[in-house]
């Protein structure tokens, strides 16, 4: 290296022996980058925690309160206005403006201002028009108090920050992106930020979510405070219109109606979800009517919507503001205390320096009534200099000072020499005194609040709340959001084929066996005549092994299908018997079912989706001194493993074949289902209200405030609509009491009723819009009290009771029922209903089994002795328990 190199640079060697010369990036670079950086966080993206503003937003309504009248101002007037102090162009700044006036917080918006909802942009600056609302002149400016700096050229003052008295940036929301580093702070409710630091002020515990202006369903179950990590997921709000027809009255936020639309659009085309067409009638409010094909569930499409378009998505938020210079990491709940002391703070300053006014005014007051009561004024008549005439009202002055709260100083003498001779001459020394009392009493108040901080700023904050928080209410609905699988909601969008004696499944092998239809994103389990299993994504073409004897759609964590199986275990083995279930595994593995001796064969297999235990006929072949050729089995006395355990030994000898003999009923317990109310779900898992234990023929009741009453499956993604006033299990022949106003008739109507057929729904009160129900029993011998209105100038008719079943017999479900008086009714009470006991079908249970089968074990037993095949029979080997899966149901024999 040569002695007049520059330091920063160095000299290596490489492998090839030559030197490479490397310059560290030094000087402007490392400086100006690190500037522009520093630049753009202060200055550009992020707001600051003080008045909750990033630098064009704070100059936009610096300019809007310079301009302030009272009138609108054109925006483009406002912009221009603007880049006295903001060194950008008008387009950033007409940008940024119209985001604040949309949010209809701190400007009052004239003209087409665009629309969150549909996405249209505003119209251009020249056309639409703004000022300053009364919440923003309020809240934002209080120029005694603001800490001024010269803009950017020097020739204009503008504030450092805005004194704002309000959590204003929690209330807006803030997002941006600068170097290295970026903010998302999401906007929360207005009355509840307010409600938020009244807490806070009486030092007790608030939580505070967030809140949009497009509504929609939010699950803030992840929120964590707004920090990094949080989520919260937003859903648009679906309910179905008709059983053809879905109507979306609310978006997420960060969408609006044209994305949403295009979303949707684009899942069909794809094939996630299938519409017929879409209406976008939004104006003031939203609403776009989903309509669907016939055959396709509302319920599952619903769910599709959620799982495959922006009808639901995920916002992760990040709270970063600027402090003292300096980008700081917090959540919501520290800016709000923040801000809330920030606040009071402010009004601190605000009241003393009200304070330091009445003060000052008492005092020049004071001594404008000594100066005129006492005639000082005439004292400087023949004073010739200036300091004379000082001099001479100072040595006046001196005998009545003595009960001023200060000195008077030379400038308070100045002050008195510029008094009028017509103030003197009408000087009215009650109407003196009556300032000076007044002002001490304003002066004794401010004392009060300032003594009293925490008190005054509360009332501040109530005051806030009375004044403007009417018609900001909380717009967005917060639930917990259930777990939508994609796999259950898809519809199915192509055809699945295999090749059973190839070995190969998928989609494009039309010209093979039709298994099932199928989703893109369906998983395949398929099983072999070697024992073999394997759960594969669906594709084209996919090869399992030769002799394909099962082929499905897998469903993930189903407990309930159980598979029944006999195989031989390698050849010239034992016969096996086992029971499975499959709920998880790993996909493109291949699974032996057997103990993977070489020749393992399935002699028999049935995949049943609720637990079917079927019996099955098992034919030796006739070798040797074999006795007992065939037999039955039953796979109910089969225990259900894991798909690795060996099983029970059937036989020692050689299977012919085996028959299926009588299929199976389920073994699985009825299946017991929740009611969720914060999901509006039905569950499994015992969240929520109990309805009952459900068999696979039974239906849940269900009866809205409409008065639609409809049976249906108790299928977990059913959607149930928020006036819905009865869910139960439907017993059949239990009869339902309605009590409803007939507007047609001008009358309270009753009426019983049995369903007449399940899965559809009917309305059972009357079309007239007037029409209302009233009330609605499910109780076998329901009571109920009528409640009368009290006629002028007579005593109130006592209150009657009625049993509706003796009031009137069971009708059809479109009767309109009786009268059930004629007198005007107050309110219809529903009282404890009457005792009845059920009759119920006496099921066949255990014991009369037991018996049942005792009376025909002596055959059996016989039998048994006949051959020594049976003692080997069902010896229960030992087994893993790994749980996997489930299919459809289908029965394959040999």
């Amino acid at each position: 290296m040569e002695d007049n190199e520059e330091p920063n640079q160095e000299h290596i060697e490489n492998n090839d022996d030559s030197q490479v010369a490397l310059t560290k990036v030094t000087g402007m670079y490392k400086d100006w980058f690190l500037d522009y950086a520093s630049y753009v966080i202060l200055e550009r993206a992020v707001p600051a925690i003080e008045d909750g503003f990033k630098p064009v937003q704070r100059r936009i309504l610096h300019a809007l309160k310079e301009l302030d009248d009272g009138r609108y101002n054109k925006v483009a007037n406002v912009v221009g206005h603007t880049m006295q102090y903001h060194p950008h162009g008008d387009a950033s700044i007409a940008d940024a403006m119209v985001q604040i006036g949309q949010k209809n917080l701190l400007i009052d918006t004239q003209g087409n201002w665009g629309n969150i909802l549909t996405g249209d942009r505003a119209a251009a600056s020249r056309y639409i028009e703004a000022r300053l609302s009364k919440f923003g002149l309020e809240v934002v400016f209080s120029p005694k108090i603001t800490e001024w700096q010269l803009s950017y050229d020097g020739r204009k003052k503008e504030p450092v920050n805005l004194p704002v008295k309000f959590p204003l940036l929690l209330a807006q929301g803030a997002e941006g992106i600068a170097v290295g580093l970026s903010t998302k702070v999401l906007p929360h409710n207005f009355n509840e930020l307010i409600d938020a630091s009244i807490k806070h002020l009486k030092g007790s515990r608030f939580t505070i979510f967030p809140d949009f202006l497009t509504s929609g369903i939010i699950d803030v179950s992840n929120y964590n405070d707004g920090l990094r990590g949080g989520k919260i997921r937003v859903r648009a709000k679906i309910s179905q219109y008709d059983s053809k027809t879905l109507v979306i009255s609310e978006i997420p936020y960060g969408t609006n109606t044209s994305s949403l639309i295009e979303s949707i659009l684009k899942a069909n085309e794809k094939g996630k979800i299938k519409i017929k067409k879409i209406e976008d009638n939004t104006a003031a409010d939203v609403e776009i009517l989903v309509h669907l094909p016939s055959g396709i569930s509302p319920d599952k499409t619903i769910d599709a919507l959620y799982a495959f378009t922006s009808c639901e998505s995920s916002i992760s938020p990040l709270g970063c503001i600027i402090e003292d210079n300096k980008p700081l990491f917090i959540g919501v709940t520290e800016m709000l205390k923040r801000s809330t002391d920030y606040t009071v703070e402010l009004l601190k300053r605000e009241l003393e320096i009200q304070l330091n006014e009445l003060e000052e005014q008492w005092h020049f007051s004071s001594l404008e009534r000594i100066f005129i009561e006492n005639r000082i004024y005439r004292d400087i008549e023949e004073e010739e200099t200036w300091e004379g005439v000082i001099s001479a009202i100072d040595k006046g002055l001196k005998p009545h000072v003595k009960h001023l709260k200060r000195a008077v100083t030379e400038e308070d003498i100045v002050r008195l020499t510029e008094i009028r001779i017509k103030r003197i001459s009408k000087f009215d020394i009650d109407k003196a005194q009556q300032l000076l009392d007044s002002l001490e009493e304003r002066i004794a108040e401010v004392k009060h609040h300032l003594a009293h901080i925490i008190e005054f700023a509360i009332d501040y904050f109530k005051n806030l709340k009375a004044k403007y928080g009417k018609g900001r209410e909380r717009k967005s609905e917060i639930r917990v959001f259930d777990d939508i699988e994609a796999t259950k909601v898809v519809i199915r969008n192509t055809k699945l084929y295999v090749n059973r004696e190839e070995g190969f499944f998928g989609t494009s092998l039309r010209r093979d066996e039709y298994v099932t239809d199928c989703s893109d994103i369906d998983d395949i389990i398929v099983f072999t005549k070697e024992g073999k299993m394997m759960v594969s994504k669906v594709d084209s073409k996919t090869f399992v092994g030769k002799n394909i004897i099962h082929v499905a759609v897998f469903k993930k964590k189903d407990s309930r299908t159980t598979y029944n199986m006999i195989y031989k275990d390698g050849k010239g083995g034992a016969t096996y018997i086992k029971r499975f279930n499959v709920t998880s595994m790993t996909r493109d593995k291949l699974y032996d079912l057997t103990t993977g001796k070489p020749g393992s064969q399935v002699l028999y297999y049935s995949a049943n989706p609720n637990g079917e235990a079927e019996v099955a006929t098992i034919n030796l072949r006739q070798v040797g001194s074999v006795k007992k050729l065939k037999w039955d089995i039953d796979f109910s006395d089969v225990l259900i493993k894991g798909r690795s355990s060996k099983g029970n030994i059937v036989t020692k000898y050689a299977v012919k074949r085996i028959e299926l003999k009588e299929k199976g009923v389920s073994t699985l317990k009825p299946r017991k289902i929740w009611f969720d109310d914060v999901v509006r779900r039905l569950n499994v898992d015992g969240r929520g209200e109990l309805l009952g234990e459900f068999r696979g023929d039974d239906l849940l009741l269900i009866v809205t405030q409409k008065g639609m009453v409809k049976t249906m499956l108790p299928t977990l993604t059913s959607h149930f609509e928020d006036d819905m006033i009865v869910l139960e299990k439907w017993i059949p022949k239990k009869p339902l009491s309605a009590v409803y106003w007939d507007g047609d008739k001008e009358r309270l109507a009753v009426k019983r009723f049995l369903i007449e057929q399940e899965n559809r729904e009917d309305l059972i009160i009357t079309e007239h819009p007037k029409s209302y129900l009233e009330l609605i029993s499910t109780d076998w011998r329901p009571m109920v009290e009528l409640e009368f209105v009290k006629p002028r100038g007579k005593d109130p008719k006592p209150n009657v009771t009625i049993n509706l079943e003796e009031f009137i017999s069971i009708k059809g479900i479109k009767a309109l029922g009786n009268q059930l008086t004629s007198d005007k009714v107050k309110n219809v009470n529903s009282l404890e209903a009457l005792p009845y006991q059920e009759e119920e079908e006496t099921p066949i249970n255990e014991l009369e089994v037991v018996e049942e089968q005792e009376n025909k074990e002596p055959e059996v037993k016989e039998k048994k002795s006949e051959s020594e095949t049976k003692k080997e029979d069902l010896s229960t080997e030992d087994s893993n328990d790994d749980n996997d899966i489930e299919d459809d149901g289908q029965i394959t024999l040999f």
